[in-house]
């Protein structure tokens, strides 16, 4: 039977176990860390965001001293996640070579408004909000500004809209 020395043996085995546990450890640190620190600073090194020009139609196609709204579907891209929301705007000329094209969204709590045709006005039907045709301006109700509008350009016979979104409910027109 062999006799061991007491000490001798569980010396090798108590670094062993230290190193192992250190490494474990440092790895832990770096496998958590490394992602939430990323998260951290990711707002330091965010790109902006591209310009979204929206095709809206030809130049053609919109009548004078009418309203028109016209849909479409804005897609977001968040990682590997994409979100699809339809959206819209309307688009007013009252010559045919000059174009307003408002957000759909009233400024006071993100609902989409309409044309009354009757009273020739925009009608937002949450808090009854009233916005004048030509130029977007409150004539009634609670929102805060008037309609947004948006950047256009016509290239080659083709309205473009610059399509972006703007805080609510607030009354300085501010970008979200």
């Amino acid at each position: 039977m062999a006799t061991q020395t007491p000490g001798v043996g569980s010396t090798g085995r108590r670094a062993f176990l230290r190193w192992a546990t250190a490494i474990g450890g440092a790895a832990s640190a770096l496998l958590a860390g490394v992602p939430a620190l990323r998260a951290f600073l990711s707002p330091t090194f965010r790109h902006s965001r591209p310009e979204k020009w929206i095709r809206l139609g030809e130049v053609d196609q919109f009548d004078t001293d009418v309203p028109t709204k016209v849909d479409f579907v804005d897609a977001v891209h968040d990682a590997w996640v994409e979100t699809r929301r339809l959206r819209n705007v309307w688009i007013y000329t009252a010559d045919g070579e000059t174009f307003r094209v408002y957000n759909g969204r009233c400024t006071h709590l993100g609902c989409n408004y309409s044309l009354d045709e009757e009273k020739h006005v925009f009608r937002c039907p949450c808090h009854t909000g009233f916005f004048e045709i030509k130029s977007g301006e409150v004539l009634g109700g609670p929102p805060p500004r008037p309609l947004d509008t948006l950047e256009v350009k016509v290239e080659d016979g083709i309205l473009y809209c610059r399509y972006q979104d703007f805080h609510l409910g607030v009354p300085g027109k501010a970008e979200v």
